[in-house]
């Protein structure tokens, strides 16, 4: 079973956005991640830097986390993991969510302290499950 540990390295956000000036009421957010190598330190451990950056359009800000996964595995699957990595595979499905989770976490944290919307869906609920409006209740009689 491999093991990851994230380590962030650098945070960066910087909002462009005039904070006299209202956000536009429309903004798109791309949240992209980028593990940019793997370097085999033992048989059963690779460090994989990455890059996870936020982009916002119109332009009102830019965030980006670096670091790096450790990844501690049996030999076997170190093995394998960069083997995959050699044909420009797609690292493990483990190794991209433990960074997204954490880089995603330190994100909506420098969205809060710069005052932009954070790279989060929208809450609420799909127009098909809109909430049913309560069923009119019968006016109780009482006779004597």
């Amino acid at each position: 079973m491999l093991r990851v540990a994230v380590q962030v390295t650098n945070l960066n956000g910087e909002r462009y956005w005039a904070f006299d000036n209202p956000l536009p009421p429309q903004v798109q957010i791309a949240v992209n991640i980028n593990i940019v190598g793997l370097d085999q330190k033992t048989e059963s451990m690779v460090e994989a830097p990455f890059v996870f950056t936020v982009s916002y359009t119109p332009s009102i800000a830019q965030l980006s986390v670096k670091g790096k996964a450790q990844v501690t595995g049996d030999r076997s699957e170190v093995v394998q993991m960069t083997e995959e990595h050699k044909k420009n595979r797609p690292p493990p499905q483990q190794v991209i969510q433990a960074v997204s989770s954490i880089a995603m976490a330190e994100v909506i944290i420098m969205s809060k302290s710069l005052g932009v919307p954070p790279p989060l869906p929208p809450i609420g609920l799909p127009a098909e499950q809109a909430p049913v409006p309560p069923a009119q209740r019968k006016e109780s009689r009482y006779t004597t």
